[in-house]
């Protein structure tokens, strides 16, 4: 498990890179929000919600197919959709839900478990990144949706799209945009966030599976995490090298969460079977060094992502929602709540979406399921697969045609 790594001269400040592109602290600038870990810095929301869930702002319903989330900032929302077999990129007007414009990145991905693209878009100032169901990986200008650039990362790195489609949200950072192609040419890039040029591509003999990656520094390192079909893995930022390989936690069939990450300790979970199992990442000379601290197997997160509050990691594992403690993986309980799905959490509460269209909150807390309500969507054919968003005092579901606004706030 160990690889040895050069320490940087300079540590990179991650935590202060990814809020310099956050205007304030309710906007969700990209995939699981301001830090990419799925906890929002909302306060004042209600506890409870009345039987029929908390009212409706608006609804919009031009947003075609597809599993995106949405990423906002101020007025301004963001999403990705189809419109006549053409994947597009949307920009919505957050007071109404109306259309400010519209792009498209080309032809819609087409798959059996659901149509268009899966991937959030990324607000950096006056740009968005996005990359289609298909694999195409654009920079936006926000104001009027215009290219500024594309590329194709599969046809690029001689990659094949994955089965159920290219699911990854770009990260963006410090000029740079990080995204896992997983062709024989690249494994993991980096890109110039201005022109779309290539800094560095490195070829770890893996291939791309649904999860994104996500930024951390640990044992002194800016290391990207990521969840490759093959193992979960830790990477230098600074030029691709890989830190290490861990794959207790890998199946495959496919690794959809995205890393999990508080300390020096990175959790990784996969459903067909498989569990969590979570690392210790240490100094060690001039690399690092790794050691499995717990492997639950009872911890099976498919695709709906484990949130690390408090010491404690929240999740769907399985069928039924569940808490356990990140230093040991003990299991703290587990509820059957709104069924298997995805979640966020603000203002000490879980924000629930489950893939049968079911809504929910609960109490974030290793003490117990408490719910402070739910409520059924309209069913449809399609699983609700995009993740819930809290922002400026709303909750935002996205349930593939329709985006709902809920406010959630305390009145």
């Amino acid at each position: 498990m160990t690889r040895l790594a050069h320490l940087l001269p300079t540590s990179l400040l991650l935590t202060t890179a990814a809020l310099s592109t956050v205007a304030s602290a309710s906007d969700w600038p990209q995939w699981r929000g301001p830090q990419r870990d799925g906890v929002s810095q909302e306060t004042g929301l209600a506890n409870t919600w009345p039987a029929d869930g908390p009212a409706v702002i608006w609804r919009s319903d031009r947003l075609g197919e597809g599993f995106s989330s949405v990423a906002t900032s101020g007025d301004e929302i963001y999403t990705q959709g189809t419109t006549d077999q053409r994947s597009m990129v949307f920009a919505l007007d957050a007071k109404d839900g109306s259309v400010r414009w519209s792009t498209s990145l080309g032809e819609r991905l087409i798959q059996d478990k659901g149509n268009g693209p899966r991937a959030t878009p990324s607000i950096v100032g006056d740009d968005l990144f996005v990359i289609s169901g298909t694999g195409i990986l654009a920079k936006l200008n926000r104001a009027d949706g215009v290219i500024k650039w594309q590329v194709d990362l599969l046809a690029r790195y001689g990659a094949d799209n994955i089965y159920w489609g290219f699911s990854e949200s770009p990260l963006v950072l410090d000029g740079r945009v990080y995204a896992m192609p997983g062709g024989k040419n690249a494994t993991v890039v980096a890109l110039n966030a201005k022109d779309g040029s290539e800094i560095w591509a490195q070829d770890y003999g893996h291939a791309a599976s649904y999860s994104s990656l996500v930024a951390t520094e640990i044992a002194g390192i800016p290391t990207l995490l990521g969840f490759t079909q093959k193992a979960g893995i830790g990477i230098r930022m600074s030029n691709g090298e890989l830190l290490w390989e861990y794959a207790g936690a890998a199946n495959r069939t496919a690794n959809a969460a995205t890393p999990a990450v508080s300390g020096d300790i990175v959790v990784y979970s996969s459903g067909y079977g498989t569990g969590s199992g979570a690392i210790r990442v240490t100094k060690s000379g001039q690399g690092v060094s790794t050691e499995e601290l717990w492997f639950e197997a009872k911890l099976q997160n498919h695709h709906g992502g484990i949130v690390v509050y408090e010491g404690h990691l929240y999740g769907f594992f399985g069928n039924a929602l569940g808490c356990a403690d990140i230093e040991t993986g003990e299991i703290k309980w587990q509820a059957r709540s709104v069924g298997k799905g995805s979640l966020t959490v603000a203002d000490g509460k879980l924000f629930m979406l489950g893939e049968r269209h079911r809504v929910g909150t609960a109490q974030a807390s290793p003490d117990g399921y408490v719910e402070g309500g739910s409520f059924a969507l309209e069913r449809i054919r399609e699983p609700a697969w995009a993740y819930p968003v809290v922002s400026d005092g709303r909750l935002y579901i996205r349930d593939q045609n329709t985006l709902t606004a809920y406010d959630v706030s305390a009145k």
